[in-house]
């Protein structure tokens, strides 16, 4: 690998180290569910939707949710990690690189975020609690499914390896099932798993050190780490902080992505803007289409968007931390990406404004764009139930700037 890249931490748009390996630039596509997987294996839709933002100029591309277990998908029809898998991986891996990019793998178990019905097994968590989403109980994990989950995360990083990505990002976030046992309200067990932020955080840093052991310094290792969830009694930013300590002093993470937020609970606190009630009815059957004209209003609670929305909380960890951090959150204006850089930040996640214009870091480096077109409808969102990129069309698009 390269090791001479100068640290310009004002020049979003120049070449980057990320662990061992070097980003051309320090932009990356954040994962958002592709919905493009409906055997659970890679098609040519999926990588397809990675080529594009390759090839349209950003440093690397992350592939979203490759499950580390079959009952750690948020429904059947995702990859997750296994031997079949890693053929079409690879296939991936090799476009993405033939358009200049890197590729990170996002692994992870969905716990009690999982659809217990679609995947046919039941959704665990660190507690027994009843998921009004997917109408069944979570079951709690045991011990020994809970050391399984820890060496899977290691396991599918082997498997992302022999695949061809440069990097992994272990989720750590959303209250899937790490982020649930770090959540004092969803964690109410009483083992060496339960109480303590250092019990409750054991899964989150046994799931980095499995996968540091698994990778070494072959590719980078990055972590998805809620700031917070969202919901009164949820982990908040003295806890996480805490937690981006023992990460930074374990040395298992060669950096952090920083986010927000709870796809159990509150999903809307991640996103902001405006919640698509209609289309996302539309985009489900029924029964479901039903609950969610019934309440989804008051699952999908709607934040005001402004740019750069997690950039406040950010700064207290980059004043407290060392470690490189990616910061992400309604990044759209290159000047914003800049603002971050001068402030500290190593690299910055895109994902809306990729979806609307994949071309966008392109242009950014011509000098023909500063903004993206994306409104921040969240109208992308609904679209991954039907297979489906951004959909939306603005007959007189905003001018650029």
């Amino acid at each position: 690998m390269d090791t001479s890249v100068p640290r310009d931490v004002h020049d979003v748009l120049a070449p980057a180290k990320l662990g061992p390996l070097t980003l051309r630039n320090r932009i990356v596509k954040a994962a958002t569910f592709e919905g493009a997987t409906p055997k659970a294996l890679v098609t040519d839709q999926l990588i397809e939707y990675h080529r594009r933002p390759a090839a349209g100029g950003v440093g690397m591309t992350t592939v979203a949710y490759l499950a580390v277990a079959p009952e750690g998908r948020t429904e059947r029809h995702q990859i997750w990690m296994r031997p079949e898998a890693g053929p079409g991986l690879r296939r991936l891996t090799d476009a993405v690189h033939a358009e200049g990019a890197a590729v990170s793998a996002q692994i992870g178990h969905a716990g009690p975020v999982a659809d217990a019905a679609s995947n046919r097994s039941p959704a665990l968590g660190p507690t027994r609690r009843f998921n009004s989403l997917s109408m069944r109980a979570t079951r709690a994990a045991t011990e020994a499914d809970i050391a399984r989950i820890i060496r899977a995360h290691g396991e599918a990083a082997e498997i992302a390896v022999a695949s061809g990505f440069d990097a992994v990002e272990i989720h750590l976030g959303h209250n899937y099932f790490a982020s649930a046992f770090l959540s004092p309200k969803l964690n109410r067990r009483r083992d060496r798993y339960g109480g303590s932020l250092a019990n409750r955080a054991a899964v989150a840093r046994g799931a980095a050190r499995a996968v540091r052991d698994a990778v070494g310094d072959r590719i980078a290792v990055v972590a998805k780490l809620n700031m917070d969830d969202g919901v009164p009694g949820g982990i908040w930013l003295d806890e996480s902080l805490q937690l981006a300590r023992w990460l930074q002093d374990d040395g298992t993470i060669d950096a952090l992505e920083l986010t927000a937020g709870s796809s159990l609970l509150n999903p809307m606190y991640l996103f902001r803007g405006k919640a698509p009630l209609r289309q996302f009815a539309a985009a489900f059957p029924q029964p479901q289409r039903l609950g969610v004209q019934a309440f989804g209003s008051r699952f999908l609670i709607e934040y005001p968007y402004q740019e750069a929305y997690l950039l406040e909380s950010a700064r207290q960890f980059r004043a407290a931390l060392d470690l490189p951090l990616i910061l992400l959150g309604g990044i759209a204006d290159l000047a914003t990406a800049r603002q971050a850089m001068s402030e500290g930040f190593d690299f910055v996640a895109m994902g809306r404004a990729l979806l609307r214009e994949p071309d966008l870091v392109n242009r950014y480096t011509a000098g023909t764009s500063s903004t993206s077109l994306c409104v921040h409808c969240n109208r992308c969102m609904p679209t991954i139930y039907s297979g489906t990129r951004c959909v939306l069309v603005d007959p007189e698009p905003a001018p650029r700037r």
